[in-house]
């Protein structure tokens, strides 16, 4: 179970980590903002990269949620979970404050492979990929792996395009884009 003071922290980190960007927040400004103190602090967090890595994790729950919630709601139905998926990252990636995609964002920050955080990325990135494969493989398609993929690199390219279009727009080109890849007729499960 977690302190009333660490998720205190772990919600400063929160705001300006993903306002100002990873590198660019001292463990100064989360204290400052958490309104404790270092020693408080670092009882909690031994380093800014698990503090990272937590803000990480907490980004990752959140968006493991929301794909499941989607999942639930399509109820096995392929085309109605895209849906669901494409209007919700619509409404994200538009939403006032947004600043991309924060595993995209960390990888940025941290190039090295063998970090911890990039490590952390990879997993995320990885749960996402192996949950695009689930939900498409009642429609038999063969190469389920690279249409993960697919499914990925339009999921990244929707999260980019929140700074330049409205969620309707977003929303329908993830979906179009998500059809297309996987193929008209792949829509009903075989």
């Amino acid at each position: 179970m977690s302190s009333p003071m660490r998720e205190r922290v772990l919600e400063a980190a929160t705001e300006l980590f993903y306002a100002q960007g990873l590198r660019a927040v001292s463990v100064d400004k989360v204290i400052d903002l958490a309104g404790t103190t270092k020693v408080t602090f670092y009882r909690h967090f031994k380093s800014k990269d698990d503090l990272v890595l937590a803000y990480l994790e907490r980004r990752a729950a959140l968006e493991r949620d929301g794909i499941g919630a989607a999942i639930k709601q399509g109820d096995g139905d392929v085309d109605a979970t895209l849906r669901v998926i494409s209007e919700a990252v619509g409404v994200i990636a538009c939403a006032p404050g947004f600043r991309g995609c924060p595993f995209i964002n960390a990888a940025a920050e941290y190039p090295d492979p063998d970090s911890r955080v990039r490590k952390a990325v990879d997993a995320h990135r990885q749960w996402n990929k192996t949950t695009f494969e689930q939900l498409i493989a009642p429609l038999g398609i063969g190469n389920s792996g690279e249409v993960a993929d697919d499914l990925m690199l339009i999921r990244d390219g929707a999260m980019v395009a929140g700074y330049l279009d409205r969620p309707a727009t977003v929303a329908a080109s993830f979906l179009r884009g998500s059809r297309a890849v996987i193929g008209a007729g792949h829509l009903t499960p075989r």
